[in-house]
């Protein structure tokens, strides 16, 4: 595996606006034969978007991480105007990671007034997140064709906090010949097991002492499966009877049990199988998985 650290005498992290400049400097750096990194992250950063870059830093010569809001991916009744900013604070952290280019681009500027072609993979987008969020993926998986197009990274690192974008984006460069490997990283939690996420900020005191009964839940209904039950229909009863017990506030939107590449429901645990749920907690939306083995 490749090693590789900013050296103290190259220059600090530049900040860039203008995507025909990213692209400009990417596509220089990797004609000159280098490994390139880019870290796509709407903002708001915190330590699990941090553990990607430190990552990125370790396994690549030029790290790219990118701050952009997305507003293709929220839909009518989501949070794009309160979802938090804070650029000042993204940009200290990004560089305390050894990013080498921040990618900082407008709206207007990703987007023309007239844009009009969409990236779609429809098929593992159908279940999970894409049943309360449609278009959601359809946003997700164009911006981040974009930003493949522009920096044509030779890895491009995500959390699999995200398991179904992650399905989702792999496929997507695989059908169209995008010269880029998507690469997960395990989820980085906080000590009591509540996965890391911009939206963590939403929950009140009393919230955010139930949070964590969400990971729990998923950590016991591993231990089912592991000492024997395989039947999807009671795994998902014993998950909602803990979260009624554990997570009083929450409201399920799912609690779904997949295959983890085709991201397609079963109803038996015959292989590694994704459960994957989605609870809302007052204004936030939490969503988390654990892969369960399953075999026999």
């Amino acid at each position: 595996m490749l090693k590789s650290k900013r050296k103290e005498d190259e220059k600090k992290m530049e900040i860039v606006t203008d995507p025909q400049e990213f692209q400009k400097r990417a596509f220089a750096d990797r004609a000159a034969g280098l490994k390139t990194a880019l870290v796509p992250t709407m903002g708001f950063l915190h330590e699990g978007h941090k553990s990607l870059m430190e990552y990125a830093r370790q396994n690549a010569d030029r790290v790219y991480a990118s701050v952009f809001v997305n507003p293709t991916q929220f839909g009518p009744t989501e949070d794009l105007e309160d979802y938090p900013r804070d650029l000042e604070h993204d940009a200290q952290l990004a560089e305390s990671a050894g990013v080498d280019i921040l990618f900082v681009p407008e709206a207007r500027k990703i987007y023309a007034a007239n844009h009009a072609a969409w990236v779609e993979v429809p098929q593992l987008a159908e279940h999970l997140c894409g049943q309360s969020r449609p278009i959601h993926f359809r946003g997700v998986a164009t911006v981040v064709s974009i930003l493949l197009h522009l920096a044509m990274p030779s890895i491009a690192i995500f959390g699999e906090k995200d398991w179904q974008q992650q399905a989702i984006l792999r496929r997507m460069v695989r059908d169209l010949w995008i010269p880029t490997e998507i690469v997960a990283r395990p989820i980085v939690r906080e000590a009591d097991g509540l996965a890391k996420s911009s939206r963590n900020l939403y929950l009140t005191e009393s919230e955010r002492k139930q949070a964590p009964g969400l990971h729990a839940g998923l950590l016991h209904l591993a231990k089912k499966a592991k000492n024997g039950e395989r039947d999807v229909a009671e795994l998902r009863k014993e998950l909602e009877k803990y979260f009624a017990e554990h997570v009083p506030a929450g409201k399920i939107d799912y609690i779904e049990f997949v295959n983890p590449e085709e991201i397609q429901p079963v109803t038996r645990l015959e292989g590694p199988t994704l459960v994957a749920i989605a609870v809302a907690l007052g204004k936030a939306r939490l969503i988390d998985n654990q892969l369960l083995l399953g075999e026999d």
